[in-house]
């Protein structure tokens, strides 16, 4: 407890006790309430009157310089025990220099320890008056230099992160809502740093919220993760969704107030990583690719058959491409030219290219089907089912019923067109992209070449 020698001191806050009053409602002494707010900051304290003596001496000041409140008030000053002599002069005038002044001053003062050590405070210290408005002393609240600017820096650093860095930060309560986002945050959500603030997340992320909310509960109660996940999620934005991939970090963050540690929320950082992932993602692909196709050809090369030399290429081709791959052969007959299907992969399952038991069988391809479109225009052709289409959509076309997404490439060797290669992809894949068109045509070249080569050995009427 905090030692007073002032005088005058009320003994109760508010009126005289009543007599008829339950002990529980008595008036906290007003000695004991002032001793245990000194005692219960955080800050050291001390006060002088006017004459320069010490009359209060809180805990912390007893913890920074060990000096108890005992030995402490009463004194004149800190000369002879809390200061060096040189110093004391210098120290002690500063201090009541502000009771004639307005206003708070911050000094910085060297202090001497109980066990001799040095200390640099830095104090903050304002004039107290009297009843008469006349000054009456100097209270004094100071800290360990260090103390005080670990806390500039913490303070500093946190108007920095809501300001300009050059990464997302988000603060979420517990019911998993932002409370707070600086400006990189807000882009990245699609939204101003106002508008964010209270909304559940869902509202502003169309896909993948559940991973981050998942990730958020997780860090409430278990505290924060090690390393930083990576989520990907689709937002919704005013020119549509965009899928993006964000880097993140979660602190879990609790009351520095409370004796145990309440979860206030969690501190959610992170960084758009989408355009690394994206090209990681192209380059994994691409190595891929080029791998299956030094295979393909290794493999190829080993075949008598051209035709299972044209089966072996798709098969490398479809392994993490496609789920189907059909091949229709123009040829000739009495009514003219028409596409046959000659290999397909089995339409119920996973499996290998295989030529069409029994031969080609003659296809009846409606006009403006995607394989004739191919043909006609000797080019590439991509198709996708409308959303809510089902299996129609690909049994109108004949090829397996969980087809959703067609890429249709044209098999043309010495200036001649043989037909037309098709990759099927189902519903829980994505479409064909650009990437792919050119994957897909560089496999339909092996595969009218060797196609080509097995006519040329069949003979003339193959």
């Amino acid at each position: 407890m905090s030692a007073s020698r002032s005088t005058g001191t009320t003994d109760a806050l508010g009126p005289d006790e009543d007599p008829e009053r339950e002990p529980s409602a008595a008036a906290i002494p007003g000695s004991r309430l002032l001793a245990a707010l000194l005692d219960g900051m955080d800050a050291a304290l001390c006060a002088f009157d006017a004459h320069g003596t010490i009359t209060h001496w809180n805990r912390e000041a007893e913890r920074i310089l060990g000096w108890t409140a005992a030995e402490a008030v009463g004194r004149r000053g800190f000369a002879g025990w809390a200061v060096r002599g040189a110093d004391a002069g210098d120290v002690q005038g500063r201090l009541m220099a502000v009771m004639d002044a307005s206003g708070r001053q911050v000094h910085e003062f060297a202090l001497l320890r109980k066990d001799g050590g040095r200390v640099l405070v830095r104090t903050q210290s304002s004039g107290v008056r009297g009843e008469d408005g006349k000054p009456a002393g100097v209270y004094c609240a100071f800290s360990e230099v260090h103390a005080q600017i670990d806390l500039e820096r913490s303070i500093a650093l946190s108007e920095a992160l809501f300001e300009d860095a050059s990464w997302g930060v988000v603060l979420v309560d517990v019911d998993l809502r932002p409370t707070v986002a600086n400006a990189y945050a807000a882009r990245a959500l699609g939204g101003g740093r106002t508008a964010l603030l209270g909304r559940p997340l869902g509202e502003l992320i169309v896909q993948g919220v559940e991973d981050l909310e998942g990730a958020l509960q997780h860090v409430l109660a278990e505290g924060s993760p090690a390393a930083p996940a990576e989520l990907w999620v689709t937002l919704r934005t005013s020119e549509g969704d965009r899928r993006r991939c964000w880097r993140s970090g979660f602190l879990r963050l609790a009351s520095p107030l409370a004796e145990e540690p309440v979860p206030l929320g969690v501190g959610w950082l992170f960084r758009d990583i989408t355009a690394a992932k994206l090209a990681e993602q192209d380059a994994d692909r691409v190595r891929f690719r080029a791998n299956q196709s030094h295979r393909a050809a290794r493999q190829a090369a080993e075949c008598e058959d051209p035709m299972e030399a044209a089966t072996t290429a798709l098969d490398y081709a479809v392994a993490g491409f496609a789920d189907h791959a059909v091949v229709d052969l123009l040829v000739d007959l009495e009514a003219g030219e028409r596409l046959v299907r000659a290999v397909a992969t089995p339409s119920d399952a996973p499996g290998p290219c295989l030529p069409v038991p029994g031969g080609p069988l003659p296809v009846r391809y409606a006009p403006g089907h995607p394989a004739l479109q191919s043909v006609e225009r000797t080019g590439s052709v991509r198709a996708a089912a409308p959303a809510g289409a089902g299996v129609a959509w690909a049994v109108e076309r004949q090829w397996p019923g969980d087809s959703a997404h067609a890429l249709c490439a044209v098999l043309r060797s010495r200036g001649r067109t043989l037909g037309v290669v098709t990759f099927l992809r189902a519903a829980n894949r994505g479409a064909f992209e650009r990437p792919d068109v050119t994957y897909a045509e560089s496999v339909a070249a092996r595969v009218a070449a060797a196609v080509d080569l097995a006519r040329l050995t069949a003979g003339p009427d193959a």
